[in-house]
């Protein structure tokens, strides 16, 4: 890098680029930060996301006619936003998504018989390199210069598919080797990187805010913006609390451990790349970006003004007791533990008693049964489907007693700083009021 040092990060996600009024807004807002270098990280488009993993399995099933529909829908859609940008002169742009989707097409008919990891990763990520292919046409017509970025080259990673780690070293070398000296604004797909030998992964669901903290992180960014479709973080769901609050600052630990216990908040990853570096995160409103957002940083001092309050539905309970009736002691708790690892499966809350554990899943799938299998052959398993799991960080007795009226308490777990309980979820209502 010369004399454009890289000074921010922007990433929109998938609820910003819905349609082309989404887009031609993005390019406004672009266009409000003239001389500034800057990265954009795009998801892919709406729900392209779904859809690629419902065409993936269409191909994986042999379901030609429901595949060929599927990947119809895809170019149809791609295509009505390419028309509605660029009218008469769509041809180039337009011809560009038809390869994409005739190259996504050749991959499903020489990888369905490959392992389903390797397949995902080599075909999901086509809604990005879509999206940014339009967005990128779109802002060049505009007249913010632009140059797109395959991301696959820039963020180098092992082989572990859907869910792949990054080689910071080599990534770092790639970004240093890119020529920043024109100045032009760069735009790059989330979620996507790749092997040394040229092969596609991806660093999980949800992985574009993770992809924006990577490349702030090997690029020494000044500040990272997450534009979403929210004006920033709030101390409860607003679309399930009528009485949200915005948060103005909160830390990096204070955001890790809200994601820990469910909120949809940042990428869980995201956090640890900028925090080595102290890079702050603003999370703004797409639709009303000139009000102030909310922060994440090293700063910890606003950490607890206020409750914050995360709901986390579907769950299931699992009770286990011993079959010799022995203590559920440290070598039980740590072989329960252990099965909880094997299989990949988080504990949303743990909560044990002599001669009982009580561990709250998310809901089933063919890696919990295969955990209760497994707990069965020493344990005594007691399943109760359907919970909510509340969890209330920086709590008062108040505020926790007024949002368990009128509810079962199943499971309860309390430290220093954090609340929670678990009620059947036919007892929870689908709009909320927080106690004042």
């Amino acid at each position: 890098m010369h004399r454009c040092d890289m000074t921010q990060i922007f990433k929109f996600g998938g609820a910003s680029l819905r349609d082309a009024d989404d887009i031609r807004h993005l390019g406004h807002l672009m266009a409000d930060f003239p001389g500034r270098p800057l990265v954009v990280v795009l998801s892919a488009m709406g729900k392209t996301t779904n859809a690629l993993e419902a065409l993936l399995d269409a191909a994986r099933g042999n379901d030609e006619a429901n595949y060929r529909e599927r990947l119809e829908n895809l170019r149809r859609d791609h295509l009505a936003i390419v028309g509605a940008l660029f009218g008469s002169k769509a041809s180039p742009v337009a011809q560009r998504v038809e390869a994409l989707i005739a190259e996504l097409d050749q991959h499903h008919r020489t990888l369905a018989k490959h392992a389903r990891p390797f397949h995902y990763d080599q075909t999901i990520g086509f809604g990005e390199l879509m999206s940014t292919t339009i967005v990128s046409a779109w802002l060049e017509a505009s007249g913010i210069a632009t140059r797109w970025q395959d991301a696959r080259r820039l963020i180098v990673t092992d082989d572990c598919y859907q869910a792949a780690n990054v080689d910071w070293a080599a990534t770092t070398e790639r970004l240093r080797e890119l020529a920043w000296d024109d100045c032009r604004l760069l735009v790059t797909q989330g979620f996507l990187g790749g092997t040394q030998d040229g092969q596609t992964t991806t660093l999980g669901r949800g992985g574009s805010d993770y992809s924006a903290a990577i490349l702030a992180h090997c690029l020494e960014a000044e500040r990272v913006t997450m534009w979403k479709d929210v004006p920033g973080l709030f101390n409860a769901d607003p679309r399930r609390f009528d009485n949200a609050t915005q948060l103005e600052h909160i830390s990096y630990a204070e955001t890790i451990e809200l994601a820990w216990h469910g909120a949809k908040v940042i990428h869980p990853k995201s956090l640890a790349p900028l925090q080595r570096k102290r890079i702050p995160l603003t999370v703004r409103s797409f639709k009303a970006p000139r009000t102030p957002g909310s922060t994440i940083d090293a700063d910890p001092r606003h950490d607890g003004d206020v409750p914050i309050v995360i709901l986390r539905e579907a769950q299931i309970l699992l009770t286990l007791y011993p079959r010799d009736f022995a203590l559920m002691d440290e070598a039980h708790q740590h072989d329960i533990l252990g099965h909880l690892v094997r299989v990949g499966v988080h504990a949303s809350m743990i909560d044990s008693a002599a001669m009982r554990v009580s561990l709250c899943l998310d809901r089933p799938t063919g890696r919990l049964e295969a955990l209760v299998e497994a707990l069965s052959a020493d344990y005594r398993v007691v399943r109760r489907n359907n919970l909510t799991l509340l969890t209330v960080r920086h709590p008062d007795d108040g505020l926790l007693e007024g949002l368990s009226a009128g509810r079962d308490c199943l499971a309860e777990r309390r430290n220093a700083d954090t609340a929670q309980r678990l009620f059947p979820g036919d007892q929870c209502p689908e709009s909320w009021h927080l106690p004042t």
